[in-house]
């Protein structure tokens, strides 16, 4: 009689353990995933609802979206993927969830080494880097470095959109403004000491510096497009944000980020522009409206590459141009409605561009889409 009930006592005993163990196990599996929570940024109230998701969709280890980008990734697919299925009461607060999990994202993303350092003298600046020129009293010009070496750095004869008159460049102080890709933007200052001709364009020589102002890094991941779009002028911010019914002027979407965007178009663009592109993400038309800070003009092809930079967009289009950048997103492009004729796609011809933009407006001169 001894034994068995020696073995029932023991049994229970072994039983009670392993449950013991195991909830003390949980236990300290979720106060790791609160605290790992905590350290990225997230809320109490966001991390329950990230501990619901992690459920949901069988993490093994909840804490790990925290630290394992392919973790991280599959959460935000999954919370993408319930965002396309469910249009709930809770869409709001799961929207800016996902947001937020988009940050972490993208947080990951810049702090890994990019192999690229940044440069500290115009003795580093690489040939064929674009430039901005300050002339005081006479403004902004485009240019290029032609050719850098050790003595001088010589540039091409800076242009502008806006007639200066004639001057003499020799003895100019400028200053000098470039974005370095992957990088950060940088300015300096200089004289011109001499105008010839390098490799056969009309060019300048300027002094070199060692004191090169890191002005701004990258503050958001940028990937490569290659997608027609719609452009439109806005000279107001009443319809910012508001889906053109109408074609505006062909571009082309050469790359996005939630900052902002570059697209190729025809014709002369001009910085400080207010304009707005509609495209297709995700099976559905997108805007993003915003200010052009950077014009790059090919005078051989007339067309100009313009660098958008984006106002702050609704959460959900947000979260749309991040899944896009990261790879999230649930559904393949049908960017049919958007499509250009033949001929728009291949020459963004200059007498659609925005040349005759700047005269009129953008939808009396849109072209029909098939």
């Amino acid at each position: 009689m001894f034994l068995p009930a020696f073995i029932l006592i023991a049994s229970i005993s072994a039983v009670l353990i392993v449950v013991f163990n195991k909830t003390n196990k949980e236990r300290t599996a979720w106060t790791q995933f609160y605290t790992r929570g905590k350290d990225a940024g997230f809320t109490l109230r966001e991390n329950e609802i990230l501990r619901n998701l992690v459920v949901e969709a069988n993490v093994a280890e909840p804490s790990s979206i925290f630290y394992s980008q392919e973790q991280l990734e599959y959460c935000i697919k999954f919370l993408v993927r319930k965002l396309n299925m469910v249009d709930g009461e809770n869409s709001n607060e799961s929207n800016m969830l996902l947001s937020k999990l988009y940050d972490f994202r993208q947080k990951i993303e810049m702090e890994k080494p990019t192999g690229r350092a940044g440069i500290f003298n115009s003795r580093q600046i690489s040939e064929g880097q674009n430039l901005r020129v300050l002339v005081e009293g006479s403004g902004v010009f485009r240019s290029q470095v032609v050719r850098n070496d050790n003595d001088y750095l010589t540039i091409s004869l800076p242009i502008s959109n806006k007639p200066s008159g004639t001057f003499s460049w020799m003895g100019q102080k400028i200053s000098l403004y470039f974005w370095r890709e992957e990088d950060a933007g940088y300015v300096f200052d200089s004289e011109v000491v001499d105008e010839l001709f390098a490799k056969g364009l009309a060019s300048l020589r300027i002094v070199h510096t060692d004191s090169l102002f890191r002005t701004q890094k990258r503050k958001s991941i940028r990937i490569k497009m290659n997608k027609p779009a719609y452009l439109y002028l806005l000279d107001n911010n009443e319809n910012a944000h508001t889906l053109e019914k109408d074609p505006g002027l062909n571009c082309y979407l050469e790359d996005i980020s939630d900052s902002g965007c570059a697209i190729m178009v025809g014709g002369l663009g001009e910085a400080d522009m207010r304009i707005k592109v509609q495209f297709a993400l995700s099976n559905s038309p997108t805007v993003m409206s915003g200010t052009v800070r950077g014009v790059v003009y090919k005078e051989d092809l007339n067309r100009s590459l313009l660098r958008v930079e984006a106002d702050p967009l609704p959460v959900d289009v947000r979260n749309k141009i991040l899944g896009e950048v990261f790879g999230t997103s649930m559904e393949d492009d049908d960017d049919s409605p958007f499509r250009m004729l033949e001929e728009g796609a291949v020459a963004l011809q200059a007498d659609r561009g925005l040349d005759a933009v700047a005269r009129g407006n953008v939808n009396d001169i849109g072209v029909s889409f098939g």
